[in-house]
């Protein structure tokens, strides 16, 4: 006697099986090489930019080194990144910023990320836009960024999220630009902290030198907006 063996897989429709492979991909590399493994229907979900957009990448401190030179996972990135995946941009767009230079191409990869939703590299172009001391309309966007992250409280999260990225990939490599004296972003005459801020954040960073407790804070309360965005500079440009 034998036993048919049905399978109603083939009738799940592809936005369903998208779906699926999206939530699946957005909580382990790993577990979505699994699921493409199963069937064409789960392998062909799996190649669309949808879900290449959504893969969950590891910080650089939990990825295994051998997926730097690995040509299957080489591959495997290099289609997210055509995709749109906003990590992946981010982290590139670092790159093209801080080590190759060139800045055009930097600022269009963090405009990429930033239209996502990905908060650290909103940070990240706030702070570059700021540092265009040649361009009025680029610090006011910049501002605008700043604003929105100040009112989600991203600030400290997407400062640090910067920092671990640039020291953990880069270290050693990273040139970050230098602020001219006279760049300020407040600009109000009345503003009784206006030009304070590198001298704040020196002091900050002799503190947490010697380990001390005024080392913590930041700028946060200072109640002018601007001089916070002028102290997240000084941190900025000094990550590494």
């Amino acid at each position: 006697m034998t036993i048919d063996c049905f399978s109603k897989i083939a009738f799940i429709p592809n936005d369903i099986w998208v779906a699926i492979t999206i939530k699946v991909a957005s909580h382990s590399i790993r577990d979505l090489c699994s699921l493409r493994m199963t069937c064409k229907a789960a392998r062909n979900a799996g190649d669309t930019d949808i879900v290449r957009r959504s893969v969950s990448i590891p910080p650089p401190h939990a990825t295994p080194w051998w997926w730097c030179i690995n040509p299957e996972s080489k591959r495997f990135f290099d289609r997210c990144m055509v995709a749109g995946h906003p990590e992946l941009l981010f982290r590139e767009a670092l790159r093209e910023l801080f080590i190759r230079r060139n800045e055009n191409v930097g600022l269009q990869m963090l405009n990429s990320a930033t239209s996502t939703g990905h908060a650290a590299a909103k940070y990240a172009l706030s702070m570059t836009l700021l540092l265009r001391t040649d361009d009025n309309v680029g610090k006011q966007k910049g501002l605008e960024l700043y604003r929105q992250l100040d009112a989600a409280g991203s600030l400290a999260d997407c400062n640090v999220r910067c920092f671990s990225i640039l020291i953990i990939l880069w270290s050693g490599e990273v040139q970050m630009p230098h602020i001219q004296e006279q760049h300020t972003v407040c600009a109000s005459p009345t503003c009784f902290t206006r030009g304070h801020m590198p001298l704040l954040y020196d002091y900050r960073r002799r503190a947490a030198e010697r380990n001390s407790v005024h080392a913590f804070g930041g700028a946060a309360h200072i109640p002018c907006i601007q001089c916070r965005a002028d102290y997240d500079l000084q941190a900025f440009v000094n990550l590494p």
